[in-house]
């Protein structure tokens, strides 16, 4: 038991995703201007990873290892997960239309996310068994959306600050994602 939640807490503080690796860049800049929009974007996150983990697990091991054919894994897991998130733009889409029209384009590119196809991928690599894919494959995610909701609360604070022309918008958001990631990297003696 300790053991899964050292895995937890490696993965959400010491490891994040985004902070440590640079997967998931795209919605962490673009996402992250309002915070409902970000909380909602880390959601479907959360959402698909754990989803995708779990069906590409099952399909790695179930199919791929019994037929041999474990070289075809990336292109499985990629229709895997492009399913997922169509999955989930019409769920969100029917139940939520705001947070649909607030994510915009963002939410289809959750297909591209590097990070849904790095965790299902990680799973395999790191020979996981069934418990710790499924915490891993929510602690990442977890992460991805605690980042999320810490610099866009960063951000709304940012664009009412007095910041000089040259630093409005991405620029100043873009150093204060550097802070962020050197106030995470705090962790690492952690676990």
């Amino acid at each position: 038991m300790a053991e899964l939640f050292s895995m937890a807490i490696a993965a959400v503080l010491i490891n994040n995703i985004i902070l440590t690796k640079f997967f998931g860049m795209c919605p962490f800049l673009g996402v992250s201007k309002k915070t409902s929009s970000a909380v909602g974007m880390g959601v479907a996150v959360i959402f698909v990873i754990m989803g995708a983990s779990i069906i590409t697990y099952f399909l790695y091991h179930g199919v791929l290892v019994t037929l041999g054919i474990e070289y075809m894994q990336l292109i499985t897991f990629i229709l895997v997960i492009a399913s997922f998130v169509q999955f989930t733009e019409m769920f969100i889409k029917k139940f939520s239309p705001a947070l649909y029209k607030s994510l915009g384009i963002y939410l289809p590119l959750i297909t591209t996310n590097c990070a849904v196809l790095y965790v299902a991928k990680d799973n395999i690599t790191q020979n996981y068994g069934f418990v710790e894919m499924l915490v891993n494959s929510f602690s990442v995610p977890l992460g991805f959306l605690l980042v999320l909701y810490i610099f866009s609360c960063m951000r709304e604070r940012l664009d009412t600050a007095d910041t000089p022309n040259a630093w409005k918008g991405n620029p100043v958001a873009l150093v204060a994602a550097a802070l962020m990631a050197l106030a995470f990297s705090g962790f690492a003696g952690l676990v």
